[in-house]
């Protein structure tokens, strides 16, 4: 595909060669066709059908084989052999070319010898000629043009194919469990019921039970034969039992895979449940269940996800995927009569010769309303054809002619209605539209049609089409067609890919089977294409393979089943699924459309502001609000009435305002309280009377602030040199995230020239990650807080309606209209009803204990205890028989009382507490409650009657069924089940719509069958008499036995007969004699069941090539009409649940989010240190060769129940011998773990604790296979090497994530597996009182049979698989004179048409079509965890692993806990995409840790908590995020910045404070230094003559310390100076201090009178480099005068002191 033709390509100069020319490349591609054909006609059967066909294919194929030669023998002139610029045989289409060749050349010789003789007539050397149909691929691979590169090319195949592959051994690795459960519960087989005294080896028809039946030779073990006969094995050939069954692996894995298919498993089942015990049967059930419910689903998923991704790259080829447009040109609004409406007016387009009233007449949708009429009438007549056998054919004559009349003038009316448009747009302008051309083909083909020779042939198609016109009727169900089958390029490429396919494994399949004469199946083209085109629908193929498989023989049954196998798993699993795929995506929205949808979305909800027309009814009542007149209130005159509701407001704000007076007690705070109140009550009035306003802080400014804060600390700090930015080598993604944020803030808010630094920086990250330029944060954030605004008005508006309703009307809230609200009576009601559980403080328990007290708190206390009751009762319904009554058997009416009595109690609490119909929440408040009082009221009657007659099809009967709903009521009562049947409600526009399409479709073929095989089906009974007039009398009919190939099965004289009359019947299931019953038939056709039957009595009865209709139908019904329901419900899933209008970014940030919460940490315990024997160890069962050793000694322990383990067998001993070993291995294994990891460290591991317990009881049953060796034993080591066998999953990667994959699916579709049982039940028990009498015929059988529930409930689950729903369905309409009419339903055996009709349909379509996918929805929505791969996920794999593996470094008890000061580790030693540049990125690290100290208060946090965090911090939010969660994320990171930038500025500036400090404390020292010299110059300044004593002085100093301003003045007065050293007073400086603390955010300490930073205030400032303005000083002069009055000053001062 890579190499799309290169030969094409090569010439594009003026030289052309000739093999290169167009018209020989076109010759070329046709004789590929007629090669195919030749090749399709080459069979022995068809040469004797058609002896000329042989001479005609001999020279059709010398002359191609010619004309293929002649052209690569110039390809290889032209371009060369192995030399050259693009040699022949180094390109891979040309090598397929050659190939091609030399299977001509092999064909015409082979050819050439048949005709000769010397090879015989039926030759197996006809395999020669399969691979020739392959030549067909080079007629289509010119439409495989891509226009990708090669490389990209390649990287999809790969990565598809790849996906492909995984989900394959996916597939094989169930098989191979099913198939290895399958040999050790059933083996073989071998026993069947025969008449007493039969030899084993003399078996014959006469011999064998009719119909042939399994039986156990053990009693109570299975079914035991009648009376006469006994439980023999035959012992037949294995080539005689044929291949299916359980006799070794290989065998039972071919059962599995057919019983997968849901095509023949039931018939298996019923042998093994009549050969063993019947609880072995929930083997297939559970097999059905996972094999083709969940496993091969994936399947879907694999192919839907890839044609998504393939989509993503060509969408080129597809890109266009608008509306439905009639023509091009500009459009006008004019009235369609329903409205205005845009009406395409083309000015182009040429006028035709009509005057300007017909063209008016043509436009006006009166002539189109008209015409739509026509259409409905002549489908109406065309419908009302109908055909009696029982009555006259005359008459039926006469009315076809009437009714042929009426379709000629319906033909001529609408050729007129062509002509007419011809006439007023011209031809040329009709022609330009495709519906006229639609109606112009019609037109022809009817004209045609009409004519004696063509009438009632296949032109009739024509006349049934003329129905899809009314399609047009609906605009939506136009636009809903449009928008399935509009793009149809890729629909029709699909189906011409089919169709292309079916035809050349057809082809393929003739030759390598045409030589077998007994094989009837592929002696022609037609029966081969018939055949395969069976194995595609899966009806029936697994008999197709059976009967080839015994026609090869027993050497190639093998080689044949894995052919047959691949082929059907290629087109029933693989080309269904495109379909789907194909499907889906036409159903997809645009990327630009999901966003608007999303905001529409989030508008509408929570933006309806009317009440509910339940209760807008009080509006239409005049207004009686309650009155009350105020009492104990001193008044001169009388006081008027007052509301209760104002008096109750004042009562209630009096209150609150004596609540706070109580806690405070000052004057002061009780007038701020009071008129707190005051306002709290203003602003409670403005709530009645005006909408709430949004948030009217300024977000804005205050970010700015912020920003600026940061930035001016960023700058400080760089120029201070606190941090130092190096280049990093390799960003990470978390850097390059938060730049890019920082970057949008900076675009924002910033100014100008920032914004332009920003944007190139956005530019320049958006090289190597995807663009982020296209976000407009400010429309968005508009959008999110006109929504919020909207949503608050809305509930505001709907809150101040019920409160006006409530005050003005006073029985608005009142239940039963006597309750009010405070009621005492209603208020314990009430707290009943709503009593629940919930957990006051968080659960420390694990995963479980928290889904339990979750699961506890679903529901209120209350329901649960209904539905503990409801469950009970119907279990107890579940033991009702038409033998076993509830009105003659008292223990199933004490069921009934307590179930009516516990319905009543609860009914009469919530009505009580909420109100019945006319409360804001009302029982009876939507279909819930009416469903509820419904089945309460049906208990109620039927219990208080009790009827112990009751006739079929009567009133009690109806009761009895009403009463089967009773299961349903779970749905109300379970809130999440409840979900599910609203999403399913809310998609009914869509499925409406493809069901009037199945129906559209069905009609019209319908039409089309009464038409031609009305009364043509009828036959008579006995196959040798062909005319009605000799269907008379009786003879004798063979009974279908068995089909073992027992005696000589083809002669019917050994098997037994019986004598019944001759009867000329339609077929038993259906017949085209009337409209209603051929779309009964064709219903049942639809769903793929019995068109066998109906295309086998077509063909031999009106015409072989009458077949074509109903593979037609089968083909459009199967490939597009239950694939478009598929595809329907998943699409309307998705858009339920909102996904659906997810873009890529943000649907891969929720497959993130679902694979980080899998995710677990890694068990694995650090490496022991040295290398002693536990490191050696480590080392030796870390390796990857030791677990790939472990890994096939498992899957050798498991080849060993290839054979069931049976006690007398010879090789049971040696195989468990042989396990013995492979147990003693494991053993070793897990001592050598336990060794190199301890015993702590290896308890850790998941794994590794199973793989303890399996060894442990491998152990045990080592003992009991040495002491017992018998079947208890035998079985113990089968169990535990199942039990091994699922350790497997966890060796492999793509296995554990698949496993995973269905395990999580099977978990989110709890709730609507239960569903689908509770519906099953609620059908079941409505079938046992229906049908539960009815005698047995073709399919209703002891087996399968409505007799008990557990019977009927087996019966519907094999329905839900389609195993001959339609044959039980006709089992159960039997009427008389078949069956007999008896007094009660119980005593009678006949069916009911109409209740079978919708009893079965229904639940049909229901359970099918509809529960069943909502399954295939699930695993697509959870397979993209698997499916992601590393250039998809936004953290991949690789990320998450390295993660894990840093996670495990530091949590090294292995609880998944850390505290936040252990995190920190982790984000540092973090590498990859997630690491963190703590240089670079260290303002995102604190972001980081304050988030997890914030979101979890300082405690400790988990695994995943840490992982989330990283997740949102590694995306790009604004494309990844919804509106909410994107709102509420940037909220969150916002404050987080906020509450970061604080904490940063605060510890910057304590930085500079200590730093400050540190200076004071230094120029502190100096300055008492300096203290100390001038002490001593004071000394000798004031003590001249009489020094004092140097001790006195130093303590004198040391003990009265002098202020600073002390200091200061002494040395002015010392100086002789100013009074001041500064021009500053000394309250200047204090104050000026005092303002510096402040705005540095510290304290004024007093302390001893002063502050503590007086010092500090005055000289720093020099030492820090400023210059204070001081004055200069004058000299320093001792004289007498400044002596004295220093003195005085100092003795002044101590006698104050």
């Amino acid at each position: 595909m890579a190499d799309f033709r290169p030969d094409e390509n090569l010439t594009n100069g003026v030289d052309v060669q000739w093999v290169s020319k167009p018209w020989v490349r076109n010759l070329l591609r046709g004789c590929a066709l007629l090669s195919v054909a030749s090749v399709s006609m080459n069979t022995p059967a068809t040469f004797q059908q058609l002896p000329q066909l042989c001479f005609l294919t001999f020279v059709l194929d010398i002359v191609l084989t010619l004309l293929y030669t002649t052209e690569m023998m110039g390809k290889m002139h032209f371009r060369g052999v192995l030399k050259g610029d693009n040699p022949y045989l180094r390109d891979h289409w040309c090598l397929f070319d050659a190939t091609m060749v030399l299977c001509l050349w092999v064909s015409v010789v082979l050819q050439v010898f048949e005709l000769s003789g010397y090879v015989e007539e039926f030759t197996p050397l006809s395999i020669l000629r399969c691979p020739r149909p392959l030549i067909m691929i080079r007629t289509f691979r010119i439409y495989l043009k891509f226009q990708l590169p090669r490389a990209r090319i390649t990287t999809i195949v790969k990565k598809s194919s790849g996906q492909i592959w995984s989900v394959s051994i996916f597939l094989l690795f169930f098989l191979s469990l099913y198939g290895i459960l399958g040999v050790q519960l059933f083996g073989e087989l071998k026993y069947h019921c025969v008449t007493n005294g039969t030899q084993p080896g003399t078996v014959t028809l006469e011999s064998l039970a009719v119909p042939d039946t399994y039986c156990s030779p053990h009693p109570g073990s299975g079914y035991s034969c009648p009376e006469g006969m006994e439980c023999v094995d035959i012992q037949l050939k294995r080539s005689q039992r044929g291949y299916s069954g359980f006799d070794e692996f290989g065998s039972s894995v071919f059962t599995v895979y057919n019983a997968a298919s849901q095509e023949g498993w039931v018939f298996i089942m019923y042998k093994t449940i009549d050969s063993f015990p019947e609880w072995r049967s929930v083997y297939f059930f559970s097999m059905i269940f996972f094999l083709a419910w969940l496993v091969k689903n994936v399947f879907i998923a694999v192919i839907v996800e890839t044609f998504a991704d393939i989509r993503v790259q060509f969408k080129e080829m597809w890109q266009f995927r608008g509306g439905p447009t009639t023509s091009s040109g500009i459009k006008i609004v004019q009235e369609q009569g329903t409205g205005w409406q845009l009406v395409a007016l083309n000015t182009r387009c040429p006028r035709g010769l009509a005057p300007q009233v017909c063209q008016y007449v043509l436009q006006s949708s009166a002539f189109h309303v008209m015409m739509m009429l026509f259409v409905l009438t002549n489908a109406v007549v065309t419908a009302t054809i109908q055909f009696d056998l029982h009555r006259d054919t005359e008459e039926y004559e006469r009315y076809r002619d009437l009714v042929y009349a009426i379709e000629v003038g319906f033909t001529v009316l609408f050729d007129l209605e062509v002509v007419f448009k011809v006439w007023c747009v011209g031809l040329h302008g009709y022609w330009k539209r495709s519906l006229h051309k639609f109606e112009l083909i019609l037109a022809i083909g009817t004209t045609l049609h009409i004519l004696p020779v063509f009438y009632c042939s296949q032109l009739t198609y024509f006349q049934v089409l003329r129905v899809v016109r009314l399609i047009k009727a609906s605009p939506s169900l136009e636009d809903f067609c449009y928008k399935i089958f509009g793009p149809g390029k890729k629909l029709g490429s699909l189906v011409l890919f089919t169709m292309s396919l079916l035809v050349v494994a057809s082809a393929v399949s003739l030759q390598l089977f045409c030589f077998i004469p007994t094989l009837k199946a592929f002696t022609t083209f037609p029966a081969a294409l018939m055949s395969m085109f069976q194995i595609l629908t899966q009806e029936g193929w697994v008999e197709v393979m059976d009967h080839t498989m015994w026609a090869v023989g027993e050497t190639y049954a093998p080689l044949v089943a894995v052919y047959f196998i691949l082929y059907h798993m290629f087109t029933a699993v693989i080309v269904v699924s495109l379909f789907v795929a194909v499907i889906l995506d036409n159903l997809e929205l645009d990327e630009d459309l999901k966003k608007l949808k999303q905001l529409k979305a989030r508008e509408e909800v929570g933006t309806k502001h009317k009440l509910p027309l339940r209760l807008r009814v009080f509006e239409k009542f005049p207004n009686k609000p309650h009155m009350i007149k105020p009492s104990k209130l001193p008044a001169d005159f009388p006081l008027p009435k007052i509301r209760e509701s104002f008096m109750k407001q004042f009562m209630e704000w009096t209150a609150t305002v004596r609540m706070l007076l109580r806690k405070r007690s000052t004057a002061q705070d009780t007038k701020a309280l009071l008129s707190q109140a005051k306002k709290d009550k203003l602003e409670h009035g403005k709530l009645l009377t005006c909408p709430v306003q949004p948030r009217t802080i300024n977000m804005r400014e205050k970010k700015e602030r912020v920003t600026e804060e940061i930035r001016k600390c960023n700058d400080i700090k760089q120029s201070s040199g606190l941090s130092v930015t190096t280049a990093s080598t390799s960003p990470s993604l978390l850097g390059i995230q938060h730049q890019i944020r920082a970057d949008r803030r900076s675009l924002r808010h910033n100014t100008n020239k920032d914004a332009k630094k920003a944007l190139e920086r956005m530019k320049d990250t958006s090289q190597d990650n995807p663009p982020t330029l296209g976000y407009r944060r400010d429309a968005k954030e508009m959008n999110i807080k006109l929504l919020h605004q909207k949503r608050q008005q809305a509930e505001l508006k709907r809150k101040v309606q019920e409160e006006e309703l409530r005050e003005n009307h006073p029985y608005f809230d009142t239940p039963l209209f006597f309750l009010s609200e405070n009621s005492k009576l209603r208020l314990i009601c009430k707290a009943i009803v709503y009593a629940r559980y919930s957990k006051a403080v968080p659960t420390k328990g694990g995963l479980l204990t928290n889904r339990i007290h979750k699961l506890l708190g679903i529901v209120p206390y209350i329901d649960w205890v209904m539905i503990i009751i409801t469950i009970l009762s119907c279990v107890s319904m579940m033991f009702e028989t038409p033998k076993q009554r509830i009105s003659n058997t008292p223990s199933l009416q004490i069921a009934e009382y307590t179930f009516v009595i516990s319905m009543s109690v609860e009914l009469s609490l919530k009505i009580l507490a909420d109100g019945m119909f006319f409360t804001p929440k009302a029982l009876i408040r939507d279909f819930g409650g009416v469903l509820d009082i419904f089945i309460y009221l049906v208990s109620l009657i039927l219990l208080c009657w009790l009827p112990t007659s009751v006739p079929p099809r009567s009133g009690a009967q109806l009761l009895l069924i009403f009463r089967c709903l009773r299961p349903v009521r779970i749905f109300r009562l379970v809130p999440h089940m409840r979900r599910v049947v609203m999403e399913l409600l809310k998609s009914w526009k869509e499925v409406a719509m493809v069901s009037i399409l199945l129906l559209v479709l069905m009609f019209v073929f319908a039409s089309f069958g009464v038409q031609l095989f009305a009364g043509k089906l009828a036959r008579c009974n006995d196959p040798k008499i062909i005319l009605k007039e000799k269907c008379v009398g009786t003879f004798w009919r063979g009974m279908h036995v068995t089909k073992l190939p027992i005696g000589q099965m083809d002669n019917h004289d050994h098997a037994p007969k019986m004598l019944v009359p001759r009867v000329w019947a339609n077929p038993r299931n259906f017949n085209f004699d009337n409209i209603a019953n051929a779309m009964l038939a064709l219903f049942e056709v639809l769903s793929l069941e019995g068109w066998l039957e109906v295309r086998d009595i077509m063909v031999k009865q009106v015409g072989p090539y009458h077949g074509i209709y109903i593979h037609v139908f089968v083909f459009l019904g199967c490939m597009i009409g239950l694939t478009l329901f598929v595809g329907v419900v998943i699409a309307n899933f998705y858009e339920n649940k909102g996904s659906a209008l997810l873009t890529v970014e943000q649907r891969r940030w929720v497959d993130l989010k679902k694979r980080l919460k899998i995710a677990q940490p890694l068990h694995l315990p650090p490496r022991p240190d040295g290398n002693g024997l536990r490191g050696k160890f480590y080392d030796i069962t870390q390796h990857a060769v030791f677990k790939r050793f472990i890994a096939l000694l498992v899957l050798a322990n498991c080849s060993l129940l290839s054979v069931k383990w049976r006690v007398n067998a010879d090789s049971t001993i040696p195989l468990a011998t042989t396990s013995v070993v492979f147990t003693t291995l494991f053993l070793l294994e897990v001592v050598m773990k336990i060794i190199a990891m301890g015993l702590p460290g290896y308890w850790q591991s998941r794994r590794n604790r199973y793989d303890m317990f399996v060894t442990t009881l491998g152990v045990v049953w080592m003992a009991m296979h040495f002491s017992l060796q018998d079947e208890y034993s035998n079985t113990m080591g089968a169990v535990v090497i199942m039990l091994r066998f699922f350790s497997i999953t966890g060796k492999h990667a793509t296995l554990k994530m698949l496993l995973l994959t269905v395990v999580v699916s099977m978990l989110k579709s709890f709730f609507i597996i239960a569903g689908m049982f509770l519906l099953m039940l609620s059908y079941s028990l409505a079938g046992v009182v229906l049908f539960g009498s009815v005698k047995y015929g073709e399919n209703l059988s002891r087996h399968a049979n409505f007799s008990t529930a557990p019977k009927a409930l087996s019966v519907l689950f094999r329905m839900i698989t389609g195993e001959d729903w339609n044959k039980i369905m006709h089992d159960c309409m039997i009427s008389p004179p078949i069956c007999t009419v008896g007094r009660n339903y119980w005593e009678t055996d006949c069916g009911n048409s109409t209740a079978a009709l919708f009893f079965f349909c229904s639940f049909y379509i229901i359970i099918a079509y509809i529960m069943l996918n909502l399954l295939v929805a699930i695993i697509l929505e959870n397979f993209s965890l698997f499916y992601s791969g590393e250039e998809d996920a936004l953290i991949s794999y690789s990320d998450l692993h390295n993660f894990q593996i840093t996670w495990s470094m530091v949590d090294i008890n292995r609880r998944g806990v850390l505290p936040v000061r252990k995190v920190k580790f982790v984000l540092r030693l973090l590498r990859g995409r997630q690491e963190v540049d703590l240089e670079k990125d260290k303002l995102l690290f604190k972001h980081m840790i304050h988030e997890l100290e914030r979101l979890h208060n300082g405690e400790d946090v988990t695994f995943h908590e840490v992982l989330i965090m990283l997740a949102y911090r590694s995306v790009d939010i604004s494309k990844c995020l919804q509106l909410e969660e994107l709102l509420a994320r940037e909220e969150l990171e916002y404050v987080i910045e906020e509450e970061v930038a604080k904490q940063t500025i605060r510890s910057w500036l304590d930085k500079c404070l200590k730093r400050s400090r540190m200076k004071a404390q230094q120029q502190s020292n100096m300055i008492t230094m300096l203290r100390a010299n001038q002490w001593e110059d004071m000394r000798a300044l004031l003590s001249p003559t009489s020094p004092v004593p140097a001790d006195l002085q130093i303590s004198r100093a040391a003990s009265e310390e002098m202020s600073p301003r002390e200091m200061d003045i002494l040395a002015r007065k010392a100086s002789g100076g100013s009074p001041l050293m500064f021009h500053e007073s000394w309250e200047d400086h204090q104050e000026g201090d005092k303002q510096r603390c402040v705005s540095q955010g510290r304290r004024l300490t007093p302390v001893s009178g002063g502050l503590v930073h007086r010092t500090s205030a005055i000289y720093p400032r020099i030492s820090l480099g400023h210059r204070p303005n001081v004055t200069r000083r004058a000299p320093f002069y001792a004289t007498s005068a400044i002596v004295s009055e220093v003195t005085d000053w100092w003795k002044n001062t101590h006698s104050q002191k």
